[in-house]
């Protein structure tokens, strides 16, 4: 059976703050988000199109249609496409933008679709379609922040995802399992996927772990994140002194004295 992606080789580097490099045979593309790209080599061509490039035949309005789609979900209009344009194998690499785990994925091996936070999408190998997907409950749009328009990846080839932190995953056999909104990467579309309360009210109020869970159940794998961009992104700012959090470092009160004293230099 002939895929529809190009088959791409990759290599997922290093250990807790990755990158994937991946290579192309001569004519093959590997599509990414725009900033994704950290080094390519000699024979390597780019460039930003409109849309992920998996139905060439529909024409610009089709394009804009689907890339006015990528850009409810907060991603840009424009994918970055890597082409080998070389006589021989090229490689191109990948990185997520801030420290978490990798995740290569064979499409074909997971049904051909696969469901994920939006910012879990780093590449995928050229005619994988990416698209928003509309959760059918609207509690999952109103309460669980990015939770009502997810992306989803169809096709046969390589995607490469990228989680905060250490990557987790679940199987899931008909049970049911509560997971914090920012916590979940993506999921195969056998799982149902849903908000729901957290507890009592004064749970909510005072539990300190959101006012909503997602809840996620059916048969198929789930994959989770222990440190989402949004929970290092609080912790960050909560002790930013320029941003009126407290500071803790530097020795605590004698580094801020430092830092004074090097102002009045």
């Amino acid at each position: 059976m002939t895929r529809r992606c190009h088959e791409v080789d990759y290599e997922i580097k290093g250990s807790s703050m990755q990158l994937v490099e991946v290579e192309l045979d001569p004519g093959e593309t590997v599509i990414a988000e725009a900033g994704a790209m950290t080094y390519m080599e000699e024979g390597i061509s780019f460039e930003a199109r409109m849309g992920d490039g998996s139905e060439p035949e529909s024409g610009f309005f089709g394009k804009l249609m689907g890339a006015g789609k990528r850009m409810l979900t907060g991603e840009s209009l424009f994918m970055t496409h890597f082409s080998n344009q070389g006589h021989g194998k090229r490689r191109v690499a990948f990185s997520a933008p801030y420290p978490g785990t990798l995740l290569a994925i064979d499409l074909d091996e997971v049904g051909g679709e696969l469901i994920l936070q939006k910012d879990s999408f780093l590449a995928a190998a050229l005619g994988t379609q990416v698209s928003m997907k509309f959760n059918r409950r609207l509690g999952a749009g109103f309460f669980g922040g990015e939770g009502f328009i997810l992306q989803c990846l169809k096709g046969d080839g390589m995607a490469f995802i990228h989680a905060g932190g250490t990557l987790i995953k679940k199987e899931l056999r008909g049970e049911t399992l509560r997971v914090d909104t920012g916590c979940l990467v993506g999921f195969t579309s056998g799982i149902d996927y849903d908000i729901q309360r957290a507890g009592s009210l004064k749970s909510m109020v005072f539990g300190g772990e959101g006012l909503f869970l997602a809840t996620l159940s059916g048969h198929g794998t789930v994959w989770l994140q222990s440190l989402p961009f949004s929970r290092m992104a609080d912790r960050i700012l909560a002790h930013a002194p320029s941003a009126g959090g407290s500071d803790r470092g530097e020795g605590s009160v004698l580094g801020g004295l430092g830092r004074m004293l090097d102002g009045d230099r």
